[in-house]
C-alpha cells in the first residue's frame, strides 16, 4: 500500500515548525497528519527536545508512534513510554569543550539536558531561559551541571548572538563535539556524530522506512542533516536561512499551517 504514496515516512521537527504558540497543533495541521496517515503513511516527530520536555505534546496530539528526541540522542516509544535508545555525553569532554570556547571569546553561560525518561533540564549561572513553559532547575555553580549523566549542553553568550556563537564554537571544538543551533538562544553542544539525521536513521529502521520515502519538515539549522538524510527537505517561511538554502522546499510559517498546505497537497 505504501509503494503508492508520495512519501511513506512524513518527518516533523516540533518548535517553529509543526507547533504553534502554546505548545499547541492546528486543527488543520492534526487534520492533515491524519490524512497522511489513513493513506498509510507513517508521521515521525523529529525534536532537538528531550524526552521529558516533549511527553506533553505527544500526548496532546494523542502521538503512539516513535519519536526522536534529544537533538538525535533518544528514540521513544511514545505508545510504551520507553526509550528505545538513548545516547549521553561524556560530561569530562563537555567541560574541555567548554573551557576551550570560554579561552577564545570569554565567559559563556551553560545549561544541561540530563539523561533519562524523567530527567530534568539544569540552569547554570547567567543562562537565560527563554521558554518558560518548560520545567527547569537553576544550579548555582556550574559544577552542579555535571552532578548526572547528561544528553546536552546549551549555551549562551552576553554578547554575541547564535550565528556567531555557532560559528566561533564550531571553529573551536567542532572536532570534538557537535555543535549546532536548535533555535533562537539555543546553541548546543552533543556526542560526536549524534545529529537529527542520525536518530532519524536509527528510528526509520525500525519502521523500515529508507531515506528514499521519507519527507522532512524543520525551521533550523539543526535540521540540516535530516534534510540531506531524507529524499525532500520543506523549510518552513520563518526558517532560518541556513537551511533555507538546503531545502527543497519552501512552505507558509508554522503558525499559517505550512505544513499541512504541503500534506493536504501530497495526501488529499
Amino acid at each position: 500500500m505504501t509503494s503508492a504514496l508520495p512519501y511513506a515516512l512524513i518527518a516533523t521537527d516540533l518548535d517553529g515548525t509543526l507547533l504553534c504558540a502554546g505548545d499547541t497543533v492546528s486543527a488543520r495541521s492534526y487534520a492533515a497528519l491524519a490524512t497522511a496517515r489513513s493513506a498509510g503513511a507513517r508521521h515521525i516527530v523529529v525534536t532537538g527536545r528531550p524526552v521529558p520536555q516533549v511527553r506533553h505534546v505527544l500526548d496532546d496530539l494523542g502521538y503512539t508512534g516513535l519519536a526522536v528526541c534529544g537533538q538525535g540522542a533518544q528514540v521513544y516509544d511514545a505508545a510504551r513510554g520507553r526509550l528505545l535508545h538513548s545516547v549521553s555525553m561524556d560530561r569530562g569532554l563537555a567541560e574541555v569543550a567548554l573551557g576551550k570556547i570560554e579561552a577564545e571569546i570569554g565567559e559563556v553561560y551553560a545549561a544541561v539536558n540530563q539523561e533519562g525518561l524523567d530527567a530534568e533540564m539544569l540552569i547554570g549561572p547567567g543562562y537565560r531561559m527563554w521558554q518558560p513553559h518548560l520545567p527547569t532547575v537553576r544550579v548555582p555553580r556550574r559544577g552542579d551541571l555535571w552532578s548526572a549523566p547528561i544528553n546536552k549542553v546549551l549555551l549562551q553568550h552576553p554578547e554575541l548572538d547564535d550565528d556567531e556563537l555557532t560559528r566561533v564554537a564550531r571553529s573551536v571544538v567542532g572536532d570534538l563535539v557537535n555543535v549546532t543551533m536548535a533555535g533562537e538562544h539555543t546553541v548546543e553542544l552533543q556526542p560526536p556524530g549524534i545529529d537529527k539525521a542520525s536518530g532519524l536513521a536509527r528510528a526509520a529502521q525500525l519502521l523500515g522506512v529508507p531515506g528514499s520515502g521519507t519527507i522532512a519538515f524543520g525551521d533550523m539549522p539543526n535540521d540540516v542533516p535530516m534534510f540531506a538524510w531524507s529524499a525532500h527537505g520543506v523549510a518552513m517561511a520563518n526558517a532560518h536561512q541556513e537551511l533555507v538554502a538546503v531545502a527543497d522546499e519552501v512552505t507558509l510559517s508554522n503558525e499559517d499551517h505550512g505544513i499541512a498546505v504541503v500534506l493536504e497537497r501530497l495526501y488529499g
